[in-house]
């Protein structure tokens, strides 16, 4: 990254992830989330950098509910692993196009997005 990017922005990058995952991570530890990982990309806009795309939302987090995290083994979570799950168990290729997702994986995803939205804002979504 630093051959990419340049020590400055590739130490500015770093101390930013890091202090929004701390923000982030202690915020959802308070509400019984665990963010065991997450993603966040960055861009330039007018020389500076700026955050951008999907931020720690369950498309580019992993949540787990703290009340049932027991290390070593799969996890409950409120993140897209259900979708991939599915996937896997059909034994998608990976390869466009993606195959269509049945009702029922559907449904199940949105209630999880959901409770993971309700459990760190809150409040309800309005729907």
């Amino acid at each position: 990254m630093v051959n990419i990017v340049g020590r400055d922005s590739s130490e500015t990058l770093r101390d930013l992830t890091l202090r929004i995952y701390l923000l982030a991570s202690e915020h959802a530890k308070n509400r019984g989330i665990i963010i065991a990982d997450t993603k966040f990309e960055f861009g330039v806009i007018d020389g500076s950098i700026a955050l951008a795309d999907e931020v720690l939302t369950p498309d580019s987090s992993r949540f787990w509910p703290a009340e049932s995290y027991r290390p070593g083994g799969p996890q409950l979570s409120y993140d897209k692993q259900f979708v991939r799950d599915y996937l896997e168990s059909i034994r998608w290729d990976k390869n466009p196009p993606a195959p269509a997702l049945p009702d029922h994986v559907v449904q199940k995803t949105r209630e999880k997005y959901i409770q993971a939205f309700r459990q760190l804002s809150g409040k309800e979504l309005e729907l």
